[in-house]
């Protein structure tokens, strides 16, 4: 028994180095214990791609005040950028946001490849790929035959392609549908049904709502900018005020979100939505729709402006009477509207930004990319614009967007000669009936 404890005492280097290191984090589980609660594997840290001229520039600050004036240097670029593609107009704009688009989409598949790269699922990235040729056809064809539609009816082969749209567009996904049934080996089966879902939700998150911008964009640029502008505004003041005053942590998915970035970001935003509003109503490049001219095939801006865009006055509360000495103040209706846009952005839109940190927090990973230093990757900044970019839509089909004449007319300009008779017949009989046909007819002569 002596003669075998010793030989056990002996042996006790050996076991050591065999025995893998097992590393306890403070809630007191294991690597190996959370790696197989998680089941899910790490993706690789990208390399700071901070520019060396950055670097050496600000090697003598801290980590936090250098992080601090990347993010502010890059942030004064982007604004620089964003400014310039408005001043190149609409076209370009629409073109901008189906790169974002794409470049969302590449980064949110990318960690999904990066996650299960080992397991060498067949077709997924093509797959992938295809399903976003897929369904970028079919809601940019259909934007296509809504806003061009004299253009489409012009050429022959885009009035077919037009006519036959959905079923076109069907068959194209059905074909990568089977292509999917072909491509699922037995031993992967529901990985691959799990990638086929990732696919599909990440379509929903960024190509929808991409389709959403434009669509918001053709409404008038002003339904574009604003709302952008009041995410932006919200995410620097919510990282000022939080960055000066920050001391009480707001959500667990963001630790480094603050009670103190969070109200501050919602005053600042509110107040930046109303000035921002009074400066771009009173231009007819930022509130008309945006239109495609068929005599010269270009885009124009040019309108007279709704009484959305025209000053009224309006009568203060007796609260803020008694405080200014103003009995009414003039403003433009959109202000009072530009107050709802400020408010989802400052109060829900940054929910799309918990949500991403609860993606990314899944996949223990710090950022979707390092595209842009200080920032992380292009998803990294539009996480909460996607979701803005939806109320704006509804918003605009629920309260601003009425029956539009000119699309009335185009379609009926697309029926039959005996149809556009009927409808012309059906029409005269009603406003005949209203007393409204005889009126147009004295006026006339």
């Amino acid at each position: 028994a002596l003669l075998s404890i010793l030989q056990y005492v002996h042996d006790i280097p050996r076991i050591k180095i065999m025995l893998p290191e097992l590393k306890v984090d403070k809630d007191g589980v294991s690597d190996n214990e959370s790696k197989v609660d998680s089941g899910v594997p790490e993706v690789p840290v990208p390399a700071d791609d901070t520019p060396e001229v950055l670097n050496k520039a600000l090697s003598g600050l801290s980590s936090r005040w250098k992080n601090w004036w990347v993010r502010g240097i890059l942030t004064l670029a982007m604004i620089s950028f964003f400014f310039f593609i408005i001043y190149l107009g609409p076209m370009v704009l629409m073109m901008i946001v189906l790169c974002v688009q794409i470049k969302c989409f590449q980064e949110i598949i990318t960690i999904g490849y990066s996650v299960y790269h080992s397991y060498h699922l067949p077709w997924f990235r093509t797959l992938s790929w295809y399903f976003l040729l897929c369904v970028n056809y079919f809601f940019y064809g259909e934007t296509v035959t809504d806003y061009f539609f004299t253009l489409v009816q012009r050429e022959e082969p885009l009035r077919i392609l037009s006519k036959y749209h959905r079923f076109i567009s069907f068959a194209l996904y059905l074909t990568g549908f089977c292509m999917f049934v072909l491509s699922l080996v037995k031993k992967h089966y529901r990985l691959q049904f799990y990638m086929f879902g990732w696919t599909h939700v990440t379509l929903l998150i960024v190509v929808t709502q991409s389709h959403l911008i434009i669509h918001n964009l053709f409404e008038g640029m002003i339904w574009f900018i604003v709302p952008i502008s009041c995410v932006i505004c919200n995410d620097i003041m919510a990282y000022m005020f939080g960055f000066f005053f920050g001391r009480t942590p707001l959500i667990k998915l963001s630790p480094k979100k603050t009670w103190e970035g969070f109200i501050g970001g919602f005053f600042s935003t509110i107040v930046f939505g109303i000035m921002l509003s009074y400066v771009m109503a009173g231009y007819r490049y930022f509130v008309c729709p945006v239109e495609f001219n068929n005599d010269s095939n270009s885009f124009q801006v040019d309108c007279e402006p709704s009484e959305l865009f025209q000053l009224q006055d309006y009568a203060l509360p007796g609260i803020l009477e008694s405080v200014t000495g103003w009995t009414t103040v003039r403003l433009y209706p959109f202000q009072i509207h530009s107050i709802a846009l400020s408010s989802f952005a400052s109060i829900v839109g940054p929910f799309g930004g918990f949500f991403a940190s609860g993606f990314k927090r899944a996949f223990k990973i710090k950022d979707f990319a390092n595209t842009i230093p200080g920032h992380g990757g292009i998803m990294d900044r539009f996480d909460c614009q996607y979701l803005m970019a939806t109320f704006v839509n509804v918003y605009i089909a629920s309260f601003i967007r009425g029956p539009n004449p000119s699309k009335v007319i185009q379609q009926l300009l697309a029926l039959r000669a005996d149809q556009q008779l009927h409808i012309f017949n059906s029409l005269k009989a009603h406003l005949t009936e209203k007393g409204l046909l005889p009126a147009l007819e004295e006026a006339a002569a």
